[in-house]
């Protein structure tokens, strides 16, 4: 099959670049509701799981048919898509959007994006080989950006809470396993089933516990539009744009482009929402943002050795 020229090449950059933007913006969406509105993460997380879950399976279903409900033949296959929903999606989106209520959607992005740090860190221990220098390098970046952020470079005391921070690190870890646990469903079946799916059941088992029907909070014409945005913009466009993208360009430049999300929530946080973000936050932003970039020019580096 011949390469994408150059020029065919740009539609996957700017859709790529799309979805990393629609991402951040999302992200400070969600501050938006939470401190102008007064709405509850939990049952943010409800709704924008179950809505963008029942437009991807319905997507899935637009375009694969039958198969979206093949995933469900196997009781491995049942069992890991049970596991991904309620312990990768729910928990992934979750810990994001209560970082975000605790501090910024600027920050919250950062802290989760130190993520690959620890599926590196993962695939280390079960592969039982030590990391490589790129991935050391990485390591010592994200920590140095990750210190600049909480702390403005002073050991006394923390420019966010305790409680920013520790939710913020467990969003990252979250994402870590919502990246590793359903690789193997991935290998058969596509992204849009095993996504839509994994966001139907998660926001259905969440639905038990932050009873969505009772609504919160504000609602005026800009709550629905924020509101809208995180669901239509933020999670099923974002999604769609980037796997079109990763077939297009593939999926270590796809990676490596959406490494622009947290500037989107750092820059419209700023300017749209008035957050204070002084030099060494975008310091700290600028040194996380190279450990993904060293990780997945890395990994290509990898991918292209191994064939």
């Amino acid at each position: 099959m011949p390469q994408p020229t150059s020029y065919q090449k740009i539609p996957g950059i700017i859709m790529a670049l799309s979805s990393a933007i629609f991402w951040g913006i999302s992200g400070t969406c969600a501050q938006f509701l939470f401190e102008n509105r007064g709405l509850n993460p939990a049952w943010l997380v409800t709704w924008r799981m179950c809505i963008a879950g029942l437009i991807l399976v319905g997507f899935s279903l637009f375009q694969e048919r039958k198969t979206t409900f093949e995933i469900w033949g196997k009781p491995k296959n049942a069992i890991r898509l049970l596991l991904f929903g309620i312990l990768g999606m729910v928990a992934v989106q979750y810990t994001y959007f209560f970082s975000i209520s605790l501090s910024n959607a600027a920050t919250a992005t950062i802290l989760q994006y130190i993520g690959p740090v620890f599926v590196v860190a993962f695939y280390a221990i079960k592969n039982r080989k030590w990391p490589i220098l790129v991935e050391y390098a990485a390591l010592f970046l994200a920590l140095s950006g990750t210190f600049l952020l909480v702390t403005h470079g002073s050991m006394e005391e923390l420019v966010i809470s305790e409680k920013a921070v520790f939710w913020g690190i467990l969003s990252a870890l979250a994402l870590a396993f919502y990246t590793i646990q359903p690789v193997g469903l991935l290998r058969t079946f596509s992204p849009a089933a095993v996504t839509g799916w994994g966001m139907l059941i998660g926001g259905i088992t969440f639905s038990l516990f932050t009873q969505p029907w009772y609504f919160s909070g504000t609602w005026d014409w800009q709550t629905w539009a924020a509101f809208a945005y995180i669901v239509v913009f933020g999670t099923v466009l974002a999604f769609y744009f980037f796997l079109k993208s990763v077939t297009i360009i593939g999926a270590t430049k796809a990676s490596l482009l959406t490494s622009v999300e947290p500037l989107s929530a750092a820059i419209t946080a700023v300017f749209w929402l008035g957050v204070s973000f002084l030099g060494l936050d975008w310091l700290g932003t600028g040194l996380i943002l190279a450990t993904v970039i060293l990780l997945t020019l890395g990994k290509g580096a990898e991918e292209t050795s191994s064939h």
